[in-house]
C-alpha cells in the first residue's frame, strides 16, 4: 500500500477526518472507508439516507462539430439516443473487447459531452481518448478542478429539495441540470451506484464544502448519515453493479461481465472492440459473471477466492462481502458458461474451506423505488 503522504486527497478530506473517518487507500487517493460503521451506513442508505464523497472519481468533457459521430467510435452505447440533459450508462473497450473502462456520459450541449470515469482510470482513458480524437474533437481532463457527492436512499430527494434556495424541478433518472448555489454552478445528475434512488452533485473544488456541510445539516433530522467506500462497495454489490478492476478489467469483455444491453451494434459507427464481441455472441461465451449466494452460516467470500464444481476450480470471485441486507455472503464471480445457470449449486474456498453456494439471478436486491 502506497505511503498515505503519497496518496492524493479530495477537498473535504479535512471534513472527513473531523468526523473522525477511518481512511484508506483506494485508487490511489486517501479516502474514508466509514465513519461509524459499514452496516449502520449500508442501512441508513436502503431505510434513509446516505451522503458520499465521490470526488476522486474523474470528468472528461468532449467536444466539437464531430463529437457525437466520433464518440460513437468510441463508446458502445448509442449517444445519438441522449438528448441534451440525460445521460446513458457505456463502455470504453479495447481492440480485444476488454474494458478500458466503464463510465455515464451526459449531453451537455448539443455539441458538449461529459464523461464521469473511474478514479483509477482518469490518465488512462484521457490518453486512451486523445490517442483517437481528430482535429474536430477538443478534449478537457477537469477533473483536478471538480468534486462531486453522491447523495442515495429513499429520502434523497427530500434532502436535496430542503437544501437548495428554491424547489427545482423533479430530474428523471439519468437526467442532468446545471443550477445554482450560493452563486455558482452546481451539475446535478440523477443515476445512483447502490440500488436505491439518488442524485449526483458536481461542483468547483471551492464550492464542494459548503454543499456537504449543507447536505449534512439538512439531512440529519432525516437520518442521514455521511458514507464511505465500505457501505458503496456492499450496496453496490447487493444491486450488482460492476466495479472496475473487479468484475471489468482490460481482459474482460462487457459480454462476459453481463452487460450486453449497453452495447449497441446495430448503429452506424463500428465502436472499437466490436468484431471480437460479434464473434463472442455467435460462438457463444466460454465465461459469464454470476451472483453466487452463501447457503446457511457459511463464511462471506472475497475476491480471487476459488470457485468449485465437484472439487474442480471453474473460476473465481470478483466481489464478496457479508450482505447486511440479506444476512447471508454474497458473491459475483466469472465462472465456466457450462455452470453459470440459476439454481446451480457450486462451492467458494473461503480460507482453504469449502462453503456450499448457489448461483441466482442478478441482483440480489432491488428497490421498490426505482
Amino acid at each position: 500500500m502506497p505511503d498515505t503522504a503519497e496518496l492524493l486527497e479530495t477537498t473535504l478530506a479535512p471534513s472527513h477526518k473531523a468526523l473522525g473517518a477511518r481512511m484508506v487507500e483506494f485508487g490511489g487517493w486517501n479516502m474514508p472507508v466509514s465513519y461509524s460503521s459499514i452496516l449502520e451506513e449500508h442501512r441508513a442508505v436502503r431505510e434513509k439516507a446516505g451522503l458520499f464523497d465521490i470526488s476522486h472519481m474523474g470528468q472528461i468533457f468532449v467536444s466539437g462539430a464531430g463529437a457525437e459521430a466520433w464518440l460513437n467510435t468510441t463508446l458502445t452505447n448509442d449517444v445519438r439516443r441522449l438528448s441534451v440533459g440525460h445521460g446513458q450508462y457505456t463502455l470504453m473497450l479495447n481492440e480485444s473487447g476488454g474494458t478500458v473502462d466503464d463510465l455515464i456520459i451526459y449531453r451537455l450541449e448539443d455539441l458538449r459531452y461529459l464523461l464521469l470515469v473511474n478514479a483509477s482510470r482518469i490518465e488512462d482513458d484521457f490518453t486512451w481518448l486523445n490517442r483517437r480524437k481528430n482535429a474536430n474533437i477538443t478534449l478537457e481532463n477537469l477533473s483536478p478542478e471538480f468534486g462531486g457527492l453522491a447523495l442515495q436512499g429513499p429520502e434523497s430527494e427530500t434532502v436535496l429539495r430542503r437544501s437548495f434556495d428554491e424547489e427545482k424541478r423533479p430530474l428523471k433518472r439519468n437526467q442532468l441540470l446545471i443550477t445554482p448555489f450560493e452563486g455558482l454552478d452546481v451539475i446535478l445528475t440523477r443515476t445512483g451506484y447502490t440500488g436505491e434512488d439518488g442524485f449526483e452533485l458536481f461542483a468547483s473544488n471551492e464550492l464542494l464544502p459548503k454543499l456537504w456541510d449543507r447536505l449534512l445539516a439538512e439531512g440529519k433530522p432525516l437520518g442521514l448519515q455521511p458514507c464511505g467506500l465500505g457501505a458503496r462497495d456492499t450496496l453496490r454489490l447487493e444491486a450488482c453493479y460492476p466495479l472496475y478492476g473487479h468484475e471489468l478489467d482490460s481482459s474482460i469483455t462487457p459480454l462476459e461481465a453481463g452487460l450486453g444491453s449497453f452495447l449497441c451494434f446495430d448503429k452506424p459507427e463500428k465502436f472499437v472492440g466490436i468484431d471480437v464481441l460479434r464473434k463472442q455472441k455467435q460462438e457463444g461465451l466460454s465465461r459469464k459473471s454470476v451472483a453466487l449466494q452463501v447457503l446457511g452460516n457459511g463464511a462471506p467470500p472475497r475476491a480471487q477466492y476459488p470457485v468449485l464444481k465437484d472439487g474442480q476450480r471453474i473460476g473465481e470471485v470478483t466481489s464478496g462481502s457479508h450482505s447486511p441486507t440479506l444476512k447471508r455472503g454474497i458473491a459475483l464471480a466469472l465462472i465456466d458458461s457450462a455452470h453459470a445457470e440459476a439454481g446451480t449449486l457450486l462451492e467458494i474456498l473461503v480460507r482453504e474451506r469449502p462453503v456450499s453456494v448457489q448461483v441466482v439471478k442478478k441482483p440480489f436486491y432491488r428497490s421498490s423505488s426505482l
